[in-house]
């Protein structure tokens, strides 16, 4: 589900966006983010938001432990130079092992960041294994650019008319994820990762073309909160167990950003399996790719 949204011009870069959505921020939310935002002032504002973060940090960084911890992370200080109180972090590095279905093998180095800092209660490996469905956000990313614009562009040649879009899109989105999670209101055992997105806007698509099942033709259908979309998701649950899946990434254009990195990604989806080992990084941690 969203809580906000930032958009603007390419040539701001995606942190200044991100830090208008801090005011979104509570206590009760864990922040998940890519090691573009790993940012001392960044991640100390998401501290004082009250929120807990878990981010990916680059190689750049270089964190002195204070103290190793039993489950492998380390407690760091950050903001030397930057913040005026030091901001206490725990480090997770682990090196993870992916195996597509066609027997490709990749080996990544991770270094986590988290203002976590129970080993306890927050054991390293649970939260590199929480990171790593951090990916499932691409999964709404997919719907909003791919599913529901099947293909399109953007049609508007004003800025104006450009937002007006991507709120519209934004906005339809949501209303088809509420129709889902108003679907599961008697059905807590399902979680909401079983609801179709694809039958969701389906059943939308289907019920206004049709005309039909918009509003309550009976004193039942005035009360049931899961409606005609709703009934078309839980009549096509996905899977209990979902497999782990890598999306394929093609060079659409001579400008794609999958350019320079031509050949290094799946030329069709497949299945993977993922293996991770938790480990102190004593000569640094390796230099990412470009993607």
């Amino acid at each position: 589900m969203l809580i906000a949204a930032s958009f603007g011009p390419e040539s701001e870069g995606e942190l200044p966006y991100a830090k208008r959505l801090l005011s979104a921020l509570d206590e009760a939310m864990l922040l998940l983010a890519d090691a573009a935002f790993d940012g001392n002032e960044f991640l100390d504002a998401v501290h004082q938001s009250g929120a807990r973060f878990l981010v990916r940090s680059g190689a750049r960084r270089v964190p002195t432990p204070a103290e190793h911890l039993d489950d492998g992370s380390y407690i760091a200080r950050i903001g030397y130079g930057v913040l005026r109180v030091l901001l206490p972090v725990r480090v997770i590095e682990a090196t993870l092992t992916v195996t597509l279905a066609d027997g490709t093998v990749r080996t990544e180095q991770w270094r986590l960041i988290t203002n976590l800092l129970d080993p306890v209660r927050y054991p390293a490996a649970e939260l590199v294994d929480l990171y790593h469905r951090r990916w499932q956000a691409e999964t709404t990313y997919f719907s909003i650019k791919a599913t529901m614009l099947d293909g399109r562009v953007l049609r508007s040649r004003s800025i104006d008319g450009l937002d007006q879009e991507v709120y519209a899109l934004l906005t339809a989105y949501q209303a088809l994820i509420r129709a889902g999670d108003d679907a599961l209101t008697g059905r807590p055992e399902v979680p909401m990762e079983r609801i179709s997105f694809t039958v969701l806007l389906a059943a939308a698509t289907d019920t206004v073309t049709a005309g039909h099942g918009i509003f309550p033709s009976t004193l039942v259908d005035l009360v049931d909160l899961v409606g005609t979309i709703g009934h078309a998701a839980l009549d096509n649950l996905l899977p209990t167990h979902r497999r782990q899946r890598v999306k394929a990434r093609t060079r659409k254009n001579p400008t794609s950003k999958y350019g320079p990195n031509a050949g290094q990604h799946p030329q069709k989806a497949q299945n993977y399996t993922v293996r991770t080992t938790v480990a102190f990084f004593e000569h640094g941690l390796n230099s990412r790719s470009r993607r």
